[in-house]
Parts: C-alpha cells; structure tokens; sequence
C-alpha cells in the first residue's frame, strides 16, 4: 500500500501577500462532473475568490475552473459559486469571525487529496497595511541574504 501526496491545482499566493492568515480549514468542494475532470488536467485559479456564508453554508465565490475540452453541451460556467463541505461548527467560527471587524475568508489553495478529492484550504485572515506588506517583503529579502551567505 503506497501512500500517495496531495496534489496542488492552485494557489493563491496574493492572498499570502495581502493578508495575514490566523486559522485555516480544509474543506471539500460541490462540483459538477465536467469541473473535476477540468481539475485533474489542472485548469483553475483562485485569484481574487473569497468565501461568503449564507444560511450557514459556505459559499467559494470568484474561483475560475476552465472548461473541459470534452465536455460540449454538458460542460459547466468557468466562473460560478460553488458550495464548500465544512463542519456546521467550523462554519459557526467563520460566521463569528467575519463578524469581527477587519477580517475576511479567503481561499488559499486548491488540490487533490490522496484519494483523488478536490478540496480547497480557507483561511481566516486579517487585511495586511502598506506598513506590514513593506516589512513582510524585507523579512524575506533578508532570509534570502542569510540563506546565499551560508550557501557560499
């Protein structure tokens, strides 16, 4: 028996520079037959889609899957909200966040787990200022110093 590793379809490394996470859940995707098919050929995007609670339900909203070459009239919309399978308690804490004001859900990554299921890590995050992108962008830069001094 082999265990297999998660495979990513996308990532949204915007979200990263925007905001600063706080918590993070995996939570499974409702897609249509065509739209997972057009995943496993890795046709998605998650820039700029973030996740809406209505009627207690998660809702990924702004995600683009591309259409499927095969699908002719059965093929699904690129761009359409699609339903997030989380815990009712989970969707009870994203519901109390969003609540608190400044933060957000957004979507982090999009994959395959080992069994083949699409899943979509959200995350609660807080809107970063100009102030902490610009100190973000110098940690790193500096990481990077270190990392090529001890290279050579």
């Amino acid at each position: 028996m082999s265990i297999q590793k998660s495979e990513e379809i996308a990532t949204n490394k915007k979200a990263f520079h925007d905001y600063e996470i706080l918590e993070s859940f995996e939570a499974g995707v409702a897609l249509k037959g065509t739209e997972i098919k057009s995943l496993r050929e890795n046709g998605a995007s998650l820039q700029e889609s973030y996740v809406k609670i209505f009627k207690n339900e998660a809702i990924l909203i702004g995600s683009h899957i591309a259409a499927y070459h095969f699908g002719n009239i059965h093929n699904h919309p690129e761009r359409r909200d699609r339903k997030l399978l989380l815990h009712s308690y989970e969707i009870k804490k994203i519901k109390k966040a969003i609540q608190e004001k400044g933060l957000t859900i957004v979507a982090l990554s999009m994959y395959l787990n080992s069994k083949g299921i699409c899943k979509v890590k959200v995350a609660i995050a807080k809107g970063k200022k100009l102030h902490d992108k610009r100190a973000t962008i110098k940690a790193k830069e500096e990481k990077r110093f270190i990392q090529r001094e001890m290279k050579s």
